[in-house]
Parts: C-alpha cells; sequence; structure tokens
C-alpha cells in the first residue's frame, strides 16, 4: 500500500512518529480509499474482530436462523445480551457476575456463545460461515479467522477498508444495522477496557457506540453516532456515518498508552482533512 492521501494533505503523516515497529492507517468513504500509509499486510485484529463476527451472527438473525431475543447464555439472557456485552458473562469464562441487562460487563466469552449458537443452529462451523457470508462477499480474501470469533482474525487494512465501506453503506444486513449501531440497553454502565469506567457506556449489537464517552479512542471531533472496536494488538476501525468516513488502523505494537496518546489526535486530523475533501 503506498503512502498519501487525495492531494498531498498530511493527515496521516503523523502515524511515522508512532512508537511501534511498522503500522497501517487507511482513511475511506462509501465509494473509496481516500488515504492510507504503511503495507497493506496482514496483522492481527484482537477484538475488531467482533465486527466480523457481528455481521455473522446478523445474517443469521436475518435468515431467521435465530432470533435476537431467544435465550442465549446465562439464565434470563438472550443472543441481544450477548451481543450487547449485558448478559453478565465473565470477560473470558462462562461464570456470572450479576443478571442479564443490570451492567455492560465487556465480555469476550459472550460473544463466542453467539457464534457457538449460530454454528449450531446453522450446522456450519463458524469460521466457514463467517467466510461464506462476510469474507468472500466484501472481498476481505486477506482476513482469516484463526481461533476465537471474539478476537482471532488476521488481515490487512485493505480488507478493514472493505469493511468500513460495507458499514457506511450496508449491502450484507441492511434492515439490521441502524438497529446494531445504536445503543442497545441505552444507559448501562461500564469499564470500557483501557479507558475506566463510562456512564453510560453503550454499545450496540456487537458495535461499540461512541455517544458521550471520556475519554475515548476516537477524537473530539467524531460525532455521537460514530461506532466501531478497537482491539488489544493495537488495532481500531472507526465508523462516523455523520462524516461519511471510516478509518482503520493496524499495527504491531499491542495498545498502550501510546494509542491513547495517539489515536483520538489523528481521528481529529483525519475527520478535518476530509470535511474539505467532501465539500
Amino acid at each position: 500500500m503506498p503512502d498519501g492521501t487525495l492531494g498531498g494533505v498530511g493527515a496521516l503523516d503523523a502515524v511515522t512518529g508512532w512508537p511501534v515497529g511498522s503500522a497501517a492507517v487507511a482513511v475511506t468513504d462509501a465509494g473509496r480509499t481516500l488515504a492510507e500509509t504503511g503495507a497493506d499486510e496482514p496483522y492481527p485484529w484482537a477484538s475488531v474482530t467482533k465486527l466480523i463476527t457481528a455481521l455473522a451472527v446478523l445474517s443469521a438473525v436475518d435468515r431467521g436462523e435465530v432470533t435476537l431475543d431467544e435465550p442465549a447464555g446465562p439464565p434470563g439472557a438472550t443472543l441481544r445480551h450477548l451481543l450487547a456485552h449485558a448478559s453478565g458473562l465473565q470477560p473470558d469464562s462462562d461464570a456470572v457476575i450479576g443478571p442479564p441487562g443490570r451492567r455492560r460487563v465487556y465480555s469476550n466469552r459472550g460473544i463466542e456463545v453467539a457464534a457457538e449458537l449460530v454454528a449450531e443452529r446453522t450446522g456450519t462451523a463458524f469460521e466457514k460461515l463467517l467466510r461464506e457470508r462476510v469474507l468472500a462477499p466484501l472481498g476481505m480474501d486477506g482476513t482469516v479467522l484463526d481461533g476465537s470469533p471474539a478476537h482471532g482474525a488476521r488481515g490487512p487494512v485493505g480488507d478493514l477498508m472493505r469493511l468500513g465501506r460495507e458499514l457506511l453503506a450496508p449491502t450484507l444486513v441492511p434492515a439490521l444495522m441502524p438497529e446494531a449501531t445504536q445503543p442497545v440497553f441505552p444507559g448501562l454502565t461500564g469499564v470500557l477496557p483501557g479507558f475506566g469506567r463510562q456512564d453510560p457506556n453503550d454499545w450496540g449489537l456487537g458495535f461499540e457506540i461512541r455517544d458521550s464517552k471520556h475519554p475515548h479512542w476516537t477524537g473530539s471531533a467524531n460525532s455521537p453516532a460514530t461506532f466501531g472496536h478497537f482491539g488489544q494488538s493495537g488495532s481500531f476501525l472507526w465508523v462516523d456515518p455523520v462524516a461519511g468516513l471510516a478509518c482503520a488502523s493496524l499495527s504491531d505494537r499491542a495498545f498502550g498508552e501510546w494509542a491513547v496518546e495517539a489515536w483520538p489526535p489523528l481521528a481529529d486530523a483525519i475527520l478535518e482533512e476530509f470535511r474539505e475533501h467532501r465539500r
């Protein structure tokens, strides 16, 4: 992937100063990639995986193979609770730390249970289902799921741009995306990993909602409607439907204070630069 932006403007120049060995960052609107820097090579996505997993689960909802309000996970929970991190499951085990719908308890295990339900109902391994229903239709040929549906994907930033364009102009499950990218069980408090307790800590159906969260990994100029995910591998994808832009980043350094400091100003610079481009 060549370095650069349309017109030679330098919002992505800041990436060269990040304390990482390598990184790839790209910006897209609904039609094409607008800016890119770094090599289009596979990196681990960590929890950004949840975005494609959510789309695969929603495809099963769309086809009537599962329903959002059927029982799933711990007693009293539903598939909707699992996708919205409101089931009460602990982050990485089947232990229950609270009743469904009371707190936003970020749970990798909850996403895995949702994927397991879909695999059981369809009679198809989840990795195969993901490939057939999400990755192949979007042309995400460089991405593979190797491990947990909550954090096991690996792929290039170009594929994240394809995903960003899909989320800006949905084609896979368009009828479900408005609900999926709005707060589900709105107003729940909880901890946003890496950024502390948020009140509210709003989430959609697998998609984190920016809303009024502070501090946050997106920029101060991102609209409250911005949604996406970041990962502990030093990865993110945000989609701002108000700006009509999506931005993705992958790197070889795990998430940490460097990302907390670097990502929000990058988002603000991108929004400022491409606000001009879109006029």
